[in-house]
């Protein structure tokens, strides 16, 4: 008999196998805050280098356009969301808009890092591909109540 380890796909959630693993307690607590100071710290900035507060309303909800991958299925969705919530990408965009002195890609970075912060700060966190409510930062949604 030989055992085989699929290590790219997260265990599933089932009543045997309980959702993957979160942050509690004070850390999770740290976290959000964490999440407020982003959210602070990129309003700050956008405040004073952005062109104008229409365009952050206009574009502040945009990264949440990345669970429509949740159409094509929960490891597909959370691949998705977190392309759209990671600040990787949200930096590639906004250091190099400081550094180069590009306030258009400086000011939607600080956009989408806001986004960011703001999610974290309500403790929406990075998701598993098991359940579009399991997150780093603990289950959200409806799955709270089933747990």
């Amino acid at each position: 008999m030989t055992f085989t380890a699929d290590f790219t796909r997260p265990p599933r959630a089932t009543a045997a196998v309980p959702a993957p693993a979160v942050v509690t307690g004070t850390p999770r607590l740290l976290l959000r805050f964490e999440g407020a100071a982003v959210l602070a710290a990129a309003v700050a900035g956008y405040a004073h280098f952005g062109p104008g507060w229409g365009l952050f309303a206009l574009l502040f909800l945009v990264p949440d356009l990345s669970m429509l991958g949740y159409l094509a299925g929960p490891r597909i969705g959370a691949a998705s969301y977190n392309a759209g919530h990671s600040y990787l990408a949200a930096l590639a965009l906004a250091g190099p808009g400081a550094a180069l002195a590009q306030p258009l890609a400086l000011s939607l970075g600080l956009i989408w890092i806001a986004h960011i912060g703001f999610d974290r700060m309500l403790g929406y966190g990075l998701k598993y591909g098991t359940a579009f409510g399991h997150t780093h930062l603990g289950v959200v949604g409806k799955a709270k109540t089933g747990a």
